[in-house]
């Protein structure tokens, strides 16, 4: 087991892992920007160490200064959590000619499922049902017009190198395909530096479904079962759930073994999730496989009992798992709420600056995931999400029910958040009785 682990991250998900650590016993290494020296993150390591100027591109994302602080705190083992450098083949491969262990799958395995083209020609090749589309990068407009003829409309442009929403265009007629491919481009450039995109089939009124896989390094592979991810707003989650209300037993087992072929297909090995969509007649395909820890990864772990970072740490290690798939059971039901700090009526518009008042809820089957404190200065740079607020209950009834008291306890003042929101959906009569899919908000809400 490792003694040392650098966690190449901040915020609730760095909190996180160098919690899994302190249980285990491991040391950790936190590393900051000039604008996180007063994060928590920073506080609850053993040891930090600044990496650069506020910007990502300055700090979590210089390569060269993540791995010269692994080495000069004489750390065995980067720990990158989500977004970042979490999915960067590049970063994985100079970990290992460093000799650093990398808490995730290897590169060439990042690198393959990083690229969605690529990714839906393996599945397609190991008989795992995929969406209706191009095998390949679009070369052109003209090349987009052949193919979306070919499809037919409504369809999707997506960033191949694409990740939280970024460079997707959904196309209902000939007449958008232009400024659609276009702008999906231009944008794939700006967030991914690669404005490489491909088109599929846009699947109306489909459910969002991710099956959360472990792998090891000895070539066994298993399922922890699905989370719904249906309630998104421009492609981002807001509100995440497991078990799905949709999946028949028989369902959640032919894409619980879809799951785990995908995973095996490309040798995969960590903790990685399997992203699906199930379209109204129950026919699912397969989405895209993202390579690292997912945010909503602690609704299944409620369900479960398992520690997902502990189990990646143990793999990580060289440890084989010691869990079959018949040794998984599923008890209860878990939500998951994102608070980000954002106005809704403002369309959204980010909310930094600082908490002035804090009140976390408590109480049974209640958990909460956050880098926040009373007196806290939320940056400006990074993402906006403050907390994950999860609740668990016997059923899906009382872990709303729960989930309604808990936001109903929590106090964020100085920011604004989207608290308000979320109660609107938990109170909504379609999705208090699973009548959603992924146009729940747009439809709902008119965003």
């Amino acid at each position: 087991m490792f003694n040392k682990i650098l966690v190449a991250n901040r915020g609730e998900i760095a909190v996180r892992i160098i919690r899994a650590c302190r249980e285990m016993g491991i040391q950790t290494v936190a590393v900051y920007s000039e604008a996180d020296q007063n994060a928590l993150h920073v506080d609850l390591a053993d040891e930090a160490v600044c990496i650069g100027p506020a910007k990502a591109k300055d700090s979590y994302l210089n390569e060269k200064n993540i791995i010269s602080a692994t080495v000069l705190k004489k750390a065995e083992a980067i720990h990158p959590g989500f977004g970042f450098l979490a999915e960067n083949s590049k970063f994985a491969e100079m970990c290992r000619e460093c000799h650093i262990t990398f808490i995730g799958p290897p590169p060439e395995v990042i690198e393959a499922m990083g690229d969605k083209a690529r990714a839906r020609k393996i599945m397609l090749e190991a008989g795992i049902p995929v969406i209706p589309g191009v095998n390949g990068l679009l070369e052109d407009y003209a090349h987009a017009l052949r193919v979306a003829d070919e499809i037919g409309y409504p369809l999707m442009i997506k960033a191949v190198a694409g990740g939280g929403g970024k460079g997707i265009r959904i196309v209902k007629s000939r007449d958008e395909l232009q400024k659609a491919y276009d702008t999906a481009r231009s944008e794939a450039e700006a967030a991914f530096g690669n404005d490489g995109v491909y088109m599929e089939k846009y699947l109306e009124q489909p459910r969002h479904i991710e099956f959360q896989i472990l792998a090891d390094q000895y070539g066994n592979v298993i399922h922890l079962g699905e989370r719904d991810c249906s309630i998104q707003r421009c492609n981002q989650k807001i509100i995440e759930e497991a078990p799905s209300t949709v999946l028949t037993p028989e369902l959640r087992e032919k894409m619980g073994e879809a799951a785990v072929l995908a995973a095996k297909t490309v040798g995969y090995q960590n903790a990685g999730t399997v992203e699906f969509l199930v379209d109204k007649n129950g026919t699912f395909y397969f989405m895209e496989m993202n390579t690292r820890i997912q945010v909503e990864h602690p609704v299944t772990e409620m369900i479960t009992g398992l520690d997902l970072v502990q189990e990646q740490i143990k793999i990580a290690a060289g440890q084989k798992l010691n869990l079959t798939q018949k040794d998984i059971k599923f008890k209860g039901h878990a939500v998951e709420c994102r608070i980000n700090a954002e106005n809704p009526a403002l369309g959204f518009r980010p909310s930094p600056g600082k908490v002035s008042v804090l009140l976390w809820p408590g109480g049974n089957g209640v958990r909460l995931d956050s880098a926040l404190y009373h007196g806290y200065e939320v940056p400006s740079y990074y993402d906006s999400m403050l907390a994950k607020l999860i609740t668990w209950g016997q059923n899906r009834d009382e872990a709303l029910a729960k989930m309604r008291r808990a936001l109903g306890e929590l106090v964020i003042e100085g920011i604004d958040t989207n608290i308000d929101f979320l109660f609107e959906i938990l109170n909504n009569a379609n999705y208090i009785e699973g009548r959603f899919d992924t146009s729940f908000v747009s439809k709902e809400f008119n965003f």
